[in-house]
């Protein structure tokens, strides 16, 4: 039996209405490409902002009132000035993350050159935050013993200078990226949701039997899945991108936007057909969920939108080479992060068009045995 482009078309639409009709799915995709993608850019910053500092000054010297007074926003919120027996317990009721202690004569001990010692209390039930901050806070003590012991801002050039340009995000804003990072998860989730639900639903209302018993081939259903779902969730892509990161959250694009959506595309080919898969070797939606929690969490943990593919053990970095989420990753960030073009990323489009006929190709042939699986 062959391809009917007119039978793709109708069944296409068919999926769309299902899905319009869909409201629990129309606000889940709504949330993912809007309210999830602000509140992932602003809540998950991994830069030091608004830190609480308290000071215990033991000393009340000038020292110790310059070094309180170098606490400032947007690193850190005015430092506090607290009791110095009332340390602990401030920190046992997280009242601030940063304590320094100032000894006695710490003043007087700089200026004699004992190099006295000025004790920071850190709260890292925050860890990132208590681990970049304490280098923060660090320097802040250090240059301003340095200035008060030179009496001028000027430091004494070094043997070697090191010069370091930050080509993208010269402010190092964690949020720029977990922006990009959203969308390309929220692409990786829906898709395999959207499809593999698609499929159980209709089996679950006998609909997919009727399918299977019309003149229809398996791959004019699957395609007609496919397309449908994946026009969707390009449109919400565009729209998340353009409105919501670049307008919205004021996040600089570097690349070219119709490429990068011509990259999604192809993966939504790919990730459609792995959630077309999934549902041909599930009986029910829960067993599905459980899957795909098996299938997705790997793939967005491990394919370099979390940590550097580069830090992971080379045998977990050549596995990762074989799903196609470590390429999207891959050209997703050389697009709108550095700019690339087509020489830069052509060998992730292909590493994706194979991975995504492979697996489309193994749901179609599983497709009409899946309709029996539900018995």
């Amino acid at each position: 039996m062959g391809v009917s482009s007119s039978n793709i078309f109708w069944l296409g639409t068919k999926e769309l209405r299902s899905f319009l009709n869909d409201t629990v799915m129309l606000v889940l995709l709504a949330y993912s490409f809007t309210f999830a993608i602000v509140a992932q850019t602003n809540n998950t910053a991994q830069e030091v902002h608004d830190a609480t500092v308290a000071i215990a000054d033991e000393d009340r010297s000038q020292l110790s009132e310059a070094i309180a007074r170098d606490f400032l926003p947007p690193y850190f919120k005015p430092a506090v000035s607290i009791d110095p027996t009332a340390t602990q317990h401030v920190l046992d009721d997280a009242a601030y993350t940063f304590v320094v202690v100032l000894p006695p004569h710490f003043e007087r001990d700089v200026q004699a050159g004992r190099s006295p010692a000025a004790q920071v209390d850190i709260d890292a039930t925050a860890a990132m935050q208590a681990g970049i901050g304490s280098t923060y806070v660090e320097n802040i003590i250090l240059n301003e013993i340095r200035h008060h012991d030179t009496r001028t801002d000027r430091v004494a050039p070094d043997a070697v200078q090191v010069a370091i340009h930050l080509l993208y995000n010269p402010n190092a804003s964690s949020g720029w990226f977990m922006s990009i990072m959203g969308i390309v998860n929220n692409i990786t989730m829906l898709s395999i949701i959207l499809s593999g639900a698609a499929v159980i639903r209709e089996r679950e209302h006998g609909t997919l039997d009727h399918l299977l018993t019309l003149p229809l081939s398996p791959v004019e259903i699957a395609l007609a899945k496919v397309i449908a779902n994946g026009l969707v969730i390009l449109a919400a892509t565009a729209f998340s991108l353009v409105f919501v990161v670049r307008l919205l959250l004021h996040v600089p694009i570097a690349g070219s936007i119709p490429l990068f959506l011509a990259g999604v595309a192809l993966y939504l080919f790919y990730s459609l057909a792995v959630g077309l898969f999934l549902a041909t070797v599930v009986k029910s939606m829960p067993q599905f969920g459980l899957l795909f929690l098996l299938v997705y969490s790997p793939s967005i943990l491990l394919s370099g939108g979390t940590t550097p593919i580069g830090s992971e053990p080379w045998i977990l970095r050549m596995v990762m080479q074989a799903v196609a989420t470590t390429h999207f990753v891959s050209f997703a960030q050389t697009i709108l992060m550095r700019g690339g073009g087509i020489p830069a990323i052509w060998r992730d489009f292909l590493a994706i068009a194979g991975l995504g006929t492979l697996f489309f190709v193994l749901s179609v042939l599983r497709f009409r045995r899946s309709a029996v699986l539900a018995g």
